[in-house]
């Protein structure tokens, strides 16, 4: 995943939502990736349960952790 610039927002992966991201779903396939390569998706509160429940199915599910909060948004 390469970092947007400062003050563009990171949104969710999931198709059509516009929603900012809270969570990083880091996963692989295996048949493609080798073992230690990680690709991200990026997924909202709304979406989170549905695109990690999407790369579960599969086997492709590594890890959600949270996205460190921006010291440049304002609360």
């Amino acid at each position: 995943m390469t970092t947007p610039p400062p003050d563009q927002a990171l949104i969710c992966s999931a198709r059509g939502c516009r929603a900012p991201a809270v969570f990083q779903l880091r996963w692989h396939n295996p048949r493609l990736h080798a073992p230690e390569r990680r690709k991200t998706w990026l997924a909202c509160p709304a979406h989170r349960a549905s695109l990690g429940d999407f790369l579960d199915a599969r086997g492709f599910l590594r890890e959600v952790v949270r996205l460190p909060e921006s010291p440049t948004l304002e609360s």
